[in-house]
């Protein structure tokens, strides 16, 4: 856990959030102020700065794996969904701890901004 680290302190139960999915490896809650009906911040429960730490491949292949459970318990596999993962100042990360957007429950457009 990194001590400045936002998403660490929610996996630690230090701030709440309304958790949606958690196991071994990943845990999910629902963004505060969501972009969709269906906006969940999926993340890796050992902290990971950067999608790019290629020697977390194994964590980063079991966020995937959970982001698709959530989306299925969700009920989005119907209709679909999008995952929105941003890396660097470019990318729009804000919260240097790896984690996936799932966004669903109504039509996405393209380009996404």
């Amino acid at each position: 856990m990194a001590d400045d680290c936002v998403f660490c302190k929610i996996v630690a139960g230090q701030i709440p959030c309304e958790a949606v999915y958690e196991d071994e490896d990943v845990f999910a809650f629902r963004d505060l102020h969501p972009g969709a009906p269906s906006h969940i911040l999926i993340v890796p429960r050992k902290h990971i700065p950067r999608i790019t730490d290629e020697q977390d491949a194994e964590v980063l292949g079991k966020l995937l794996l959970g982001a698709n459970k959530v989306a299925e318990k969700e009920g989005l596999f119907e209709k679909g969904f999008r995952y929105v993962i941003n890396y660097g100042e470019y990318g729009g990360q804000l919260v240097m701890h790896v984690h996936i957007h799932l966004l669903g429950g109504r039509p996405l457009s393209w380009p996404p901004g």
